[in-house]
């Protein structure tokens, strides 16, 4: 007979070695958790040190509150935490609450923390090494905390072979003090990769940012992201049932290859969580190609009691009581404020452009203003500029080949010139509207423009009238599990709006009996799969509405100026001022520019006017 299993309680540092596997994955993690103790102690300004991509050692000094010497051996155990008392743990208000970072860290590296709290007389320092910890003594310190983190998983060697390169965990580290930098513009940051004891090459440097709230943020967003990014994105502040939205995100045009340039935020808190991206996604699905993705700095804002942060130990993931609540803010703030920036787009098109403009390489040496050619040279060559003779009069020169540009009488009034895309004066390969504006041109590519100002009209009218539904004749039914019926019934009302009819027929089965008739004959079956999967991942679909669009967006190509048609300098410039008065007008259906803009500057530049 089989002896049953006995239970015996783990030694305390297994049961530490068990937990840091979960809060500390790797050397960003535990970068993170010393960040995050700093910046709830009251820090102004952090320097963080690494080595061997965190492996050897991760140095966190700050200017924070200090931890009194007597309470040092209880800092370093695990679930004893300052941040709360345990008494409601949907309040949290500070980055850390569990308890668990300085102990996890002291089981599996050799840990020394040196603390001076305000107003103490002298510091004091406290070693852990493998979950042994040492008695406190005496230390030299100004002020604040440094905690020294050397030889990470020296305990567990066998994660040392899960780790990285020292360059990729190095990044990682980056990323997260960017992170964390962005979260609190007013803490100066700084992040430096040492070898031995020197002060190592500065990688990362944030000093605090002044001024109200959102001008510190745009500094500081500017820093991280660089001041392409600011100048490129849209400032956000909307609100929903106690929820606030607030940040930047960038233009459609200002788009990346991949999600490397999403920060969410919510309370303040860095989060990765599926819900906040893939409503990001959904925001921007109409403007964007599957291929690119959106660049956006959001922060969301709400009452602790709204959201549960308590989901999983690394806290990047976040819960709120309310998913739809919080991705409808998203959405729908996302797209109001893109919908406000109408035709603008990326100044970032216009430097690629000139970027490919690059001159030849000169032949004849530079000419200097003190080398300018004389009085006569100069008339020799205005008259040489001069227009050829009027038709019918000899000329020295042999005919020109047929020009590839239409040049079109003046039809717009001279205020068209200070309008934003300017006055349309030639049409260029019959594709291209060439434009002047007061203080440069403006290039279109008229079918692609036309396109999306149909599509806009043609989504403005649907969204007026509703979508269309074709009842089916022999309603189609589809077998699902019961908790799949419920989730699609749950959702049922949403897709009635959007043509698409579904009643339960009993056990896991529903009868499909309207589809929108802008689809024409459709798969059901497959299409509330789809459906079903997306309300799994995200809690919510976008796939009918998304289908329709593209329907739409196929109607809009097919409806819009082709390619090689000639038009007159009227309809050029209505298209102009059409797409001055339309949302989105600054990149087609396929996230692609309209049109570029060139600055008068710009072009004398080429030309080496300046």
């Amino acid at each position: 007979m089989a002896h049953s299993p006995v239970i015996r309680q783990l030694d305390e540092t297994v049961i530490n070695r068990i937990a840091a596997g979960e809060v500390v994955e790797r050397p960003a993690s535990a970068v993170k958790e010393l960040v995050e103790n700093a910046i709830d102690a009251g820090a102004r300004r952090v320097d963080i040190a690494i080595s061997d991509g965190g492996k050897g050692l991760i140095r966190v000094t700050d200017d924070g509150c200090g931890i009194p010497a007597a309470d040092l051996p209880l800092a370093l155990a695990r679930h004893a935490t300052s941040k709360i008392d345990g008494s409601d743990l949907l309040d949290i208000r500070s980055f850390g609450f569990r308890g668990e970072a300085l102990a996890s860290l002291g089981a599996v590296g050799r840990l020394t923390v040196t603390s001076r709290a305000r107003g103490a007389g002298e510091a004091a320092q406290v070693s852990v090494t493998g979950g042994v910890m040492g008695a406190v003594t005496p230390a030299a310190l100004t002020r604040g905390t440094v905690v020294e983190l050397r030889d990470l998983f020296y305990a567990t060697p066998a994660r040392l072979k899960f780790m990285r390169t020292d360059r990729a965990e190095g990044q990682a580290i980056g990323d997260v003090v960017k992170r964390l930098a962005l979260a609190e513009p007013s803490v100066g940051f700084t992040l430096r990769d040492v070898t031995g004891d020197g002060e190592g090459r500065v990688s990362f440097r944030a000093d605090p940012e002044t001024g109200d709230l959102f001008h510190a943020l745009r500094g500081r967003v500017g820093r991280v992201l660089g001041s392409d990014f600011v100048e490129n994105a849209i400032p956000l502040d909307a609100d929903r049932e106690g929820l606030r939205l607030t940040g930047l995100a960038a233009l459609p045009t200002y788009s990346r290859g991949s999600a490397v340039a999403q920060y969410l935020f919510v309370n303040g808190r860095p989060v990765h969580d599926r819900l906040l991206i893939g409503a990001l996604r959904a925001a921007y699905m109409d403007v964007l190609s599957r291929d690119r993705h959106p660049a956006a700095v959001l922060f969301i804002d709400c009452d602790p009691q709204l959201v549960d942060v308590n989901v999983h130990p690394a806290k990047a993931e976040v819960r709120f009581r309310e998913r739809g609540t919080a991705r409808g803010l998203i959405v729908s703030g996302l797209r109001h404020a893109l919908a406000e920036a109408g035709h603008r787009a990326s100044s970032t098109v216009a430097t690629a452009t000139l970027g490919a403009m690059r001159p030849e390489p000169a032949s004849q040496p530079r000419v200097y203003q003190m080398d300018r050619p004389s009085q006569g040279a100069l008339g020799a060559a205005y008259r040489f500029q001069e227009p050829p003779p009027v038709s019918g009069e000899p000329t020295g020169f042999a005919e020109a080949a047929a020009p590839s540009a239409r040049i079109e009488p003046d039809a717009a009034p001279e205020e068209a010139d200070r309008l934003p895309l300017g006055a349309a004066r030639a049409q260029v390969h019959e594709n291209y509207i060439l434009a002047q504006t007061r203080d440069g041109i403006v290039i279109v590519d008229q079918h692609a423009a036309h396109e999306r100002l149909v599509y806009e009209r043609l989504k403005r009218q649907m969204a007026e009238a509703g979508v269309a539904a074709q009842a089916l004749l022999i309603p189609e039914i589809v077998e699902l599990s019961e908790g799949d019926c419920d989730r699609l019934m749950g959702v049922s009302e949403d897709l009635r709006r959007l043509g698409l009819t579904i009643e339960p027929f009993g056990g896991g089965a529903v009868a499909v009996r309207e589809t929108p008739a802008i689809l024409g004959e459709i798969d059901a079956a497959r299409l509330l799969a789809d459906i079903l999967d997306e309300i799994a991942d995200l809690g919510d679909s976008t796939t009918l509405g998304s289908r329709i669009d593209a329907v739409l967006s196929r109607v809009a190509c097919h409806g819009s100026v082709r390619s090689g048609r000639r038009m007159r300098a009227e309809e050029m410039n209505a298209l102009l001022r059409e797409m001055e008065a339309t949302p989105s007008s600054g990149q087609c259906n396929h996230g692609r520019p309209t049109y570029v803009e060139l600055k008068l500057s710009d072009i004398e530049r080429l030309f080496g006017r300046t």
